[in-house]
């Protein structure tokens, strides 16, 4: 360690080489001796659990009491029914002023028509005000925060929530508190991670203008439960639901706290609100359900299920039955289309994500996918697969983009899907047709897991610039010094690596690239209608991958959240899995130097890119993130050097011509030209800026606001504070 301090002096000295210090420790969510075992090991190991230790339920096993965070009567089963007549929503023609709806508007172009804030005066940006939500880590509590929350601005409410889902009413002129809601949310719900992306503001249509809950905020919670408030005052509307709120836990079966939760707003469709859950990956083959259901906007009623392995069941299940266990499920923000009567639901794998020889013919044909669901009924309409027979948890992060692409007879409704592979798939929405060309090609299929073939191709969209770089080579490894780029070397030497789509292994390590946090995730894009200008921001991170036994995994201490002996301080959705009622755990690290928590790949390890959809061409692209508040061992450099770091969270376009995007972690906040990348401006948030920004206007001012809440997977200092900047007062 001595002789690593003194090349890092040297190399401090040197002063270019530490562009490269990018501390991708940002990506540490497992300590270094829970590394995947190596050549040979994945199989060692005797003996095992003890016959009496804890082997979990049976797929059958009923919900056991205190499931249901809110002690919400059930009720009998539900048939399937049809949503009330809805009127027109805010996000279906948002106000100039407004950002009425998560992704901005319905179609989820985080595109506004502001153009106060313009390259020439973005740099004079100052804070207008900081809320703090209140919301952090306790005494003794493990961090699993991240709050991930974009605000909704509607007339004269800023509203948002906390990353244990109180909803919150601020002025958006000062931040002052009009009101707050306490969803009673407690710590032990709280699965991978605490969060709150965000709200939504429904209008009823049955209940007078100038009545309570005429206009209401809806949110899903992480305990698995709808609440619906009213926007002026925020009290609950008594005529949803069972007082204001509906109980998600409702046919779900066995589950513990912390196992299923909802991170993402649910979109309303048609009048229906449509939720889909986060289910913690790793954990067991038999985990809850990812079934996607539809309730009524304005009462709460039950509407219709898609169960994946019971398709043609639409209705809530039976006494003694639940929804079908471990089947893919969704935790993305959905988009819902009101004209073609669809939610596309971005979908993820079943349950077990590295190993797929239990999963059903049903279950294979629906992950990784867009699934069109027909909003009246439950039905999918259509299916497009981005990645066959999914072992490396590549579901889908990112809220899809609905666009008007133009066509040889005119424009054509589109659907862009971003994905984690750094693919992006450009679809006809009514039919899930691609729009631009879709190659199947070869991939690899070699793997010593028995009984579990890969597939023989893998789908590419040629047309579209791809957010990745090429295959990884021997050549590519680098290191602070000749001896950390050496480690490195000898480490991809000793792993499997084919390429993309690497099959997994037991008996070695194999190299996944691009890594699970690759690519797009759940910030997903901007597109700006008038320019054509799409904007991404993209993590390029490979991992280190290993398959262990069962007896390995026991002798790792690998124990689902169900286990009494489950540590909670251990990690959660990422990283090392027990994937217990499998043969199988699962050990994954990122592709690092593990004595630097550098990482093994050159950098950049993050870039922004502008394409413009017209042509399907990149604008400009570069690394994104500095230097500043990463570094070996994971000390800050202080050095604003732009040399790509991992990041989370989407970006922002305006009529101004002007990018913001937070989600580096350097903790800043960036303002971007849109029409050529220029970095205009920065400022350090207190907290990492793993959100998604907005802006807004009030009273003739125009303001930009991002949830400072930091990441505690990307490493980056954990805050409660909501920042909103506007430029100075004329004088």
């Amino acid at each position: 360690m001595k002789n690593r301090a003194l090349l890092l002096t040297a190399t401090v000295i040197g002063g270019l080489s530490l562009v490269y210090s990018t501390g991708p420790g940002a990506l540490a969510q497992v300590p270094e001796h829970d590394a995947p075992p190596g050549p040979g090991a994945g199989s060692d190991g005797a003996g095992g659990r003890p016959p009496s230790y804890f082997a979990g339920p049976s797929p059958s096993a009923p919900q056991a009491p205190g499931v249901n965070a809110a002690n919400i009567p059930d009720g009998p089963p539900a048939e399937p029914s049809e949503a009330t007549e809805a009127v027109a929503q805010q996000g279906s023609a948002p106000a100039h002023d407004d950002w009425p709806a998560y992704g901005r508007d319905n179609d989820a172009t985080r595109s506004s028509p502001l153009d106060q804030i313009t390259p020439e005066n973005v740099g004079k940006l100052q804070r207008a005000f900081v809320y703090h939500t209140g919301s952090k880590p306790g005494p003794g509590q493990a961090n699993k925060w991240a709050a991930e929350t974009t605000p909704i601005k509607v007339g004269d409410g800023l509203y948002t929530c906390s990353a244990l889902d109180d909803i919150i009413k601020l002025d958006p002129a000062t931040g002052k508190e009009v009101w707050r809601h306490d969803a009673g949310v407690k710590y032990a719900s709280i699965p991978y991670t605490a969060a709150c992306k965000g709200v939504v503001y429904y209008t009823s249509s049955t209940v007078p203008e100038g009545e309570p809950c005429h206009n209401r905020i809806l949110e899903s919670t992480l305990d698995m439960r709808l609440i619906e408030v009213d926007a002026a005052d925020g009290k609950l509307c008594e005529g949803f639901g069972y007082h204001g709120q509906v109980n998600l836990m409702k046919g779900m079966g066995e589950s513990v706290p912390g196992f299923v939760s909802m991170t993402s707003p649910p979109p309303v469709v048609n009048g229906a609100i449509i939720t889909n859950q986060e289910v913690l990956d790793g954990q067991r083959r038999w985990a809850p359900s990812g079934v996607i259901r539809g309730y009524d906007a304005e009462t709460g009623r039950f509407l219709w299920a898609w169960d994946v392995n019971r398709p043609d069941e639409h209705g809530e299940p039976k006494e003694g039955e639940h929804y079908s266990r471990g089947t893919p499920n969704s935790w993305a923000t959905m988009t819902g289309d009101n004209e073609q009567g669809l939610v596309y639901v971005p979908t993820g794998n079943s349950a077990a994500d590295y190993y797929s020889a239990m999963r059903t013919d049903k279950e294979n044909a629906v992950s990784s996918s867009i699934v069109a669901i027909d909003v009246k009924t439950g039905s999918p309409r259509w299916v497009f697969q981005t990645a066959h027979k999914d072992v490396w948890d590549y579901d889908i992060g990112s809220q899809p983009t609905m666009i008007d692409f133009p066509g040889p007879n005119g424009a054509v409704p589109a659907l862009i899907v971003p994905t984690k592979r750094g693919q992006t798939f450009v679809l006809d929405r009514r039919d899930g047709k691609p729009i631009l060309p879709v190659e199947e090609r070869p991939a690899p299929t070699n793997t010593d897991v028995p009984g579990d073939p890969r597939s023989p191709t893998q789908p590419w969209s040629v047309a579209m610039p791809r957010l990745g770089f090429p295959d990884l080579k021997e050549s590519d490894m680098w290191g602070m010094s000749p001896i950390d780029q050496l480690y490195c070397r000898l480490k991809y030497r000793r792993a499997k690596y084919d390429g993309e789509f690497t099959a997994p292994q037991i008996d070695k390590p194999w190299i996944e690239y691009p890594g699970y946090n690759g690519g797009s995730d759940w910030g997903s894009m901007a597109y700006d209608a008038k320019s054509g200008i799409l904007i991404a921001n993209w993590n390029n991170t490979p991992m280190y991958d290993q398959l262990v036994t069962r007896p390995v995994a026991d002798k790792l201490g690998l124990m689902p959240i169900d286990d009494p002996h489950f540590d909670p301080k251990g990690g959660g959705a990422e990283g090392n899995g027990a994937m217990a009622d499998t043969p199988y755990g699962i050990v994954v690290t990122p592709f690092w130097d593990q004595y630097t928590s550098m990482m093994c790949n050159k950098p950049p390890y993050g870039a922004i890119t502008a394409i413009d959809m017209k042509t399907q061409k990149v604008l400009w692209q570069h690394p994104f993130g500095s230097a500043r508040a990463n570094g070996p061992w994971g000390l800050p450099t202080y050095l604003p050097l732009t040399i790509g770091t991992p990041n989370n969270g989407g970006p922002v376009i305006t009529a101004g011509g002007v990018v913001f995007v937070g989600a580096t972690t350097d903790n800043l906040i960036h303002a971007f030209d849109a029409k050529t990348g220029k970095e205009l401006w920065s400022d350090v948030l207190p907290g990492g800026g793993q959100a998604t920004p907005m802006t807004y206007e009030y009273k003739g001012k125009q303001y930009v606001a991002i949830m400072a809440g930091g990441h505690h997977f990307m490493q980056t200092p954990v805050s409660d504070a909501l920042v909103v900047y506007a430029l100075p007062d004329a004088h």
